[in-house]
């Protein structure tokens, strides 16, 4: 079979970026294939808002795949989603820490059950909508930033730059996997969406979280959780107003903490569980700032550690700039102090190249 033919399942979400990378690789010759991915959806009081937002995408997608003439599967991962995505974003807040739920999506759901069931069908591939580049080596190359054979590279677009979301992948994943759109800026997806008159050519993009759509996170978590309330305090001891529970707020967070007389707003500094209080700051204080910060669960997409310490560039929030850091086995020192640096969430690894390293879990 000539590599032009090789099977691709290619992830639809009734996004534009997931459209185009379909009709890309179409246009390339692979044999494509439609997929949708039904996730969870909270049976809350807004529940329809997430339920209709899922028929909404899943028609889309199908819509799509008409206009291309491609095959469309549903994969219903209700079950598996609720149980390795929203029950794991749940417990997290509820000991105090902020997940993120896309890292975790895209580790045991996309390029972990998906990729799963594809290949049993036949797929040589899958692909998605990721703003990422992928990279293959020469394997009998030796670079000091990496051994395997492929590598992840950020974005053309580095304003839609997503590899922040892929710090989990390896190469046995890595093998199956093709990111089309990595090579392109959001701007030219969307008129290539629109020379092909694809029906999502002009949609906005989803806000919401991954699978589970555009909720209310803090109502969610409050009918999940329930609430208990304690003292907000100030790094002197001076109570300042009321919380809802520590599990609804995150290191660095400002809406709904309230300010001083002055109108000087008040920012998360730490929580103390056994005081069942959450401790604030002025946005300025050394307090909301860390030079150094623990990691656990790290993955090198290479698959081999590099010799540590390490000098390169990391950054613990999607978005941020990249900042100089040393890694070592359990920790990353930064050479600039971050601001509210918060666990839960994921540091990643880059080198000067935009190479992506790899990344660990904030402890």
């Amino acid at each position: 079979m000539s590599k032009f033919r090789k099977k691709v399942f290619c992830a639809m979400s009734g996004g534009v970026d997931s459209s185009v990378a379909a009709l890309l690789l179409k246009n390339k010759g692979y044999d494509v294939v439609g997929a949708f991915m039904k996730g969870w959806f909270w049976s809350g009081p807004d529940a329809s808002v997430g339920v209709n937002c899922a028929e909404e995408d899943a028609r889309d997608a199908r819509r799509v795949a008409g206009v291309l003439g491609i095959p469309f599967y549903v994969f219903d991962f209700e079950s598996e989603f609720k149980k390795e995505v929203v029950d794991y974003m749940i417990g997290e807040y509820a000991v105090g820490r902020t997940p993120n739920p896309d890292v975790m999506c895209n580790r045991e759901i996309k390029f972990g059950l998906f990729l799963k069931k594809t290949l049993a069908l036949g797929a040589d591939y899958i692909a998605t909508g990721h703003y990422v580049q992928l990279k293959r080596n020469n394997p009998n190359f030796k670079r000091s930033s990496a051994n395997g054979i492929f590598s992840v590279l950020m974005a053309k677009d580095k304003n839609k730059d997503q590899s922040y979301f892929l710090w989990t992948l390896t190469q046995k994943q890595l093998k199956h996997c093709l990111f089309p759109i990595g090579n392109y800026t959001k701007h030219h997806i969307r008129a290539i969406a629109g020379k092909y008159n694809l029906p999502t050519a002009e949609k906005p993009d989803s806000q919401g979280v991954c699978f589970v759509g555009e909720i209310d996170v803090a109502g969610f978590l409050k009918e999940k959780l329930g609430k208990n309330p304690g003292p907000i305090l100030t790094l002197a001891g001076k109570k300042i107003g009321i919380h809802d529970g520590l599990s609804f707020y995150t290191i660095g967070q400002r809406r709904g903490i309230g300010s001083t007389g002055g109108g000087v707003p008040y920012y998360v500094v730490s929580k103390d569980e056994r005081k069942n209080a959450l401790i604030v700051a002025e946005a300025e204080n050394p307090a909301l700032f860390s030079k150094e910060l623990t990691i656990k669960d790290i993955n090198w997409i290479s698959w081999k550690q590099p010799k540590l310490p390490l000098q390169c560039l990391a950054r613990i929030r999607y978005r941020q700039p990249l900042q100089k850091a040393t890694i070592n086995k359990y920790s990353i020192v930064f050479d600039e102090p971050q601001r509210a640096v918060t666990p839960g969430q994921s540091a990643v690894f880059y080198i000067k190249t935009g190479e992506m390293l790899g990344g660990g879990i904030i402890e």
